[in-house]
């Protein structure tokens, strides 16, 4: 089966206090795509109401959501899935994570294995916390296992080269990635997952290293021009992956601060 797979950081869940244009520019590029699996990240009131913005987002992307509620700060987040994919399990944690975590594994027809998809927003306020964040998911890179990890990492890659505009970012946002020297950027992160078994598929297939922040409509934003969007998958899963992509079109350009990923998988 073909899955198709996509990270959003929505700001916001798509909303400016009653202004909802950007969230209605999401549904339709989620409509257009037609992902098996969504992983939203801030999806800030879809717990108010009675879950009104999820089941009314369920029915407009013709898929089933599944949502942790992050406790201290609001920024909850969403797995959707489309069928036939099956869930068995769904958890959310938000002990251990600044925001929450959520994680949902799933039944994919035709395939005796399950698919575990995590979607994490780690914290914005430095790598030390995000560091022990990442020694939670660390666990979950079994090999032989498929799993995937996505989300707002708010990290740098080791295998991306320090960002152009990296020193005209402001200070007080600069200090939020710095490295341990105080002076460059930091990858720790993402080498401490790697280092873990997670394989990033946006290193692995696309050679460029496309950045997923800021978009068009952000640029004074906290963050430099960097990937800060990750899909990273386990060995197994990874050996699965085929096609990877940071979509970046005039309607992606508005709708949040961050560009979504796509990421396709044959899964037997």
């Amino acid at each position: 089966m073909k899955l198709t797979v996509l990270t959003y950081n929505t700001l916001f869940a798509g909303r400016d206090g009653s202004n909802d244009t950007r969230a209605k520019a999401q549904i339709s590029l989620i409509s257009d795509l037609k992902p098996d699996v969504l992983l939203m990240q801030e999806a800030k009131g879809f717990d108010a109401n009675g879950g009104a913005w999820l089941y009314a987002m369920e029915r407009q992307v013709g898929m089933r959501g599944f949502l942790a509620v992050a406790p201290r700060t609001g920024q909850n987040i969403a797995i959707f899935i489309r069928e036939p994919l099956r869930p068995l399990n769904f958890d959310a944690d938000g002990a251990h994570f600044h925001h929450t975590l959520a994680t949902l594994k799933v039944a994919v027809p035709g395939s005796e294995q399950l698919v575990t998809f995590i979607s994490a927003h780690l914290c914005p306020n430095g790598p030390e916390v995000r560091r022990r964040e990442a020694a939670y998911l660390a666990v979950h890179a079994n090999p032989e296992r498929l799993a995937l990890i996505t989300g707002d990492f708010n990290s740098a890659s080791p295998h991306d080269p320090e960002p152009q505009d990296w020193g005209a970012l402001a200070p007080h946002h600069r200090a939020r990635y710095l490295a341990d020297d105080l002076h460059g950027i930091d990858h720790s992160v993402l080498a401490l997952l790697e280092a873990a078994g997670w394989i990033d598929l946006g290193h692995r297939l696309d050679a460029g290293g496309v950045p997923t922040v800021p978009t068009a409509a952000y640029q004074d934003a906290e963050f430099c021009t960097m990937r800060c969007d990750y899909i990273l998958a386990s060995k197994a899963l990874a050996a699965c992956a085929v096609s990877y992509e940071v979509i970046r079109t005039p309607a992606t350009d508005m709708a949040s601060d961050h560009y979504p990923v796509l990421a396709a998988f044959e899964v037997q």
